[in-house]
């Protein structure tokens, strides 16, 4: 994630960003997928501990899996 890209925190200008993750109740399902769900994972600044991006590593997983590619 890092070497694509650098982010500063737009709360305290940081430039330390950690990647953490999720699991478990704080999955994301979709509301058309009830079966299981994806991790959501988070870039957090390890300078003043500002959430700065939330994401999924996967996406397509939310789809159907008719609907993957």
């Amino acid at each position: 994630m890092r070497d694509k890209y650098v982010i500063n925190c737009p709360f305290c200008g940081g430039t330390e960003i950690i990647e953490s993750y999720q699991t478990g109740y704080a999955t994301i399902t979709a509301t058309s997928n009830m079966w299981g769900g994806v991790a959501l994972y988070h870039s957090i600044c390890r300078n003043c501990g500002s959430v700065v991006r939330s994401y999924v590593k996967e996406p397509e997983k939310l789809l159907k899996r008719k609907d993957r590619k």
